[in-house]
């Protein structure tokens, strides 16, 4: 029996139970425009301010010509061809084999590189971010459980926070942590007041639940913004309570949290066009070098593409980017009479996203029968009727559809929706729509994706960081095996991919490629969730390079090392394929280029 209190059941920890609140998905939270509305920033203005600043617009690096040599070159062509060779020149390649075949073409002014054997493939592709979110999150310590294992490690390291800013002696500044996760965290379900007040008494502490859906604070925090006993609950929201009535620390929903963060006046001062650069920075450094975000206009609509179109404009840009609209702004791209395909080789809309349900370990993933945890099946974000006619209407203007479903009865929402698209005269499959996520995939539904043509792409991270909860909690061992079916889908012909939906999971190709190669489970390292549904190292790294570059509509561009394509590529320390299965995600990223030009050298490189 679970004890609430102590959280063991049989003398074994266990997890808190579930619940949307502590564990929801944060596609759907508002905190984030909440938190931009509060902070008086304007994407718009943004963008405006960053065209008129004097260093605006930027001189391109110049590509030039590259001779690579002494490579181990993964072309990742339909041949999966290999190479020690590649050309390249104002920005793409013109001869990728031999190194005789490749200097036979080169000119006086290449410049030779000698790869020293290691392992060179094109750029990976991440086809499921959110850039606006990342961010605007950057500003904050990230003390989820990808960095601290459990509850004290994280408070430990916001004490530390706390420390370095007292010692710059400015004792309004604002202590904030994001991506706390409780259900990956070892300790308690939630932070209240009193335990912040351990992190500081004297700053205002705040953290934001990785969900988006709840924030904690401490007792400095409730006084700045006023919040007492007798304030009343925001609508929709409300302030946690301790017996006495008097707010604990806990905010859950936009409101409670908004009428907190609100006081923060280090987020007015937030620049979120140098952290969208900070961005593809990081992707780069982890072997990215394009990206597309998966809900353009969720934060502030139109606001957001001029802020794209300002980022593109300077020449600044490291990583290519492509985006999908946001179903929820629909009247505002219609009003902009934007058209699938808009833009050039950095930035490019290549979709329009629809989220149709919530998440698995939120509980909010729509489901043919009851989760094992609750009584609830989950929740449909749109309706069977309003899907078929939301699809129907953008295939018909000949958008891509891509549409986030977590759970089985989701799924079959959406395959029928695209059944009845087909049935009407339309063709999903030469549009080449996506089902986002794609979490729970019984043998049926393999066989209707393969029939429309459709293409998953897998948050592979559920895997890895939740599997555990999956199999023991929330779905048990027969449907949680139905979880990332990604060699199934290899055997029935479907192209699918792996991505990391970040701020859900961190960006990392190679860990990834790893989760996707292993199926190791991260609370359970002695066993493997569904092995059967683990792929070859190969086939994890097309879906990351030629794959992916096919669903994000840029595979003529980019994905593979072929003569004509653009010069994006990054060099690896060791070969995945060489390595142990568990240690791909170890592999060092040593150099990023993107359209011939380096944008990234680790420090161990810079040094040599």
């Amino acid at each position: 029996m679970f004890d609430h209190h102590s959280g063991f059941s049989g003398g074994a920890p266990v997890r808190p139970p579930f619940s949307h609140s502590l564990f929801g998905c944060p596609c759907c939270a508002e905190a984030l425009p909440n938190l931009l509305q509060a902070g008086s920033i304007d994407l718009r203005r943004q963008a405006d301010a960053y065209r008129s600043r004097s260093d605006f617009p930027l001189t391109p690096a110049i590509a030039g010509e590259h001779l690579l040599v002494n490579a181990r070159i993964m072309t990742m062509d339909e041949e999966m061809t290999e190479a020690d060779a590649l050309l390249i020149r104002d920005g793409r390649i013109i001869q990728v084999g031999s190194r005789e075949d490749a200097r036979s073409q080169a000119t006086e002014d290449a410049q030779v590189v000698d790869c020293q054997g290691r392992t060179l493939l094109p750029g990976f592709i991440e086809p499921h971010m959110h850039l606006v979110p990342i961010a605007v999150l950057r500003l904050y310590e990230n003390v989820g459980p990808f960095r601290y294992p459990s509850v004290d490690e994280a408070l430990q390291r916001l004490r530390e926070v706390a420390e370095e800013i007292a010692l710059d002696g400015d004792p309004d500044r604002w202590v904030v942590g994001r991506q706390f996760d409780p259900s990956l965290q070892q300790g308690p379900p939630v932070l209240t007041r009193q335990m912040l007040d351990r992190v500081s008494t004297t700053q205002p502490v705040f953290v934001y639940n990785a969900s988006l859906h709840l924030g904690y604070c401490n007792t400095r925090a409730l006084e700045i913004a006023g919040v007492t006993g007798d304030t009343p609950d925001p609508p929709g929201s409300r302030f946690e309570r301790d017996s006495d009535g008097m707010p604990n620390g806990v905010l859950q929903g936009g409101g409670a949290m908004g009428s907190v963060a609100r006081h923060n006046a280090a987020m007015r001062a937030h620049d979120i066009t140098r952290a969208c650069l900070e961005v593809f920075a990081h992707a780069n450094a982890v072997g990215f070098t394009t990206v597309c975000d998966q809900g353009t206009g969720l934060m502030q609509g139109a606001a957001e593409l001029d802020l794209y179109r300002a980022l593109r404009d300077s020449n600044a840009m490291t990583c290519r980017f492509r985006y999908s609209l946001g179903d929820p702004r629909a009247e505002d791209w219609d009003r902009a009479s934007i058209a699938f395909g808009e833009g050039d080789g950095w930035l490019r809309v290549a979709g329009w996203k629809i989220v149709s349900d919530g998440s698995n370990q939120g509980l909010t993933g729509l489901q043919r029968e009851p989760f094992l945890c609750a009584d609830s099946r989950g929740i449909a974000y749109v309706e069977p009727e309003a899907l078929k006619e939301k699809v129907a209407t953008r295939l018909a203007q000949g958008w891509p559809v891509v549409v986030h479903a977590n759970g089985d009865q989701a799924i079959d929402n959406v395959l029928a929706a695209f059944e009845a698209a087909r049935a009407a005269g339309l063709d999903p499959a030469s549009n080449r729509c996506r089902i986002e996520h794609c979490s729970i995939l019984h043998d049926e539904q393999i066989t209707r994706i393969q029939d429309l043509g459709l293409s998953p792409s897998f948050l592979i991270g559920h895997v890895y960081w939740w599997g555990q909860a999956f199999r023991d909690e929330i779905f048990g061992p027969e449907k949680a095996a139905k979880l990332d079916r990604a060699a199934a889908c290899e055997a029935a012909g479907i192209r699918w991919t792996i991505h990391s939906d970040e701020p859900v999971t961190e960006m990392n190709p190679l860990r990834c490629i790893e989760n996707a190669v292993t199926r190791s489970m991260w609370r359970d390292p002695d066993n493997l969730l569904a092995a059967d549904e683990a792929v070859p190292v190969e086939v994890a790294i097309r879906a990351m390079t030629r794959d992916a570059a096919w669903q994000c509509h840029s595979d003529h561009e980019v994905g593979s090392l072929e003569p004509g394509k653009l010069a994006d590529f990054v060099i690896l320390d060791a070969d995945p394929r060489k390595v142990e299965a568990d240690q791909i995600g170890k592999i060092r990223v040593l150099e990023t280029w993107v359209g011939g030009v380096r944008v990234f050298r680790s420090e161990g490189e810079e040094k040599a």
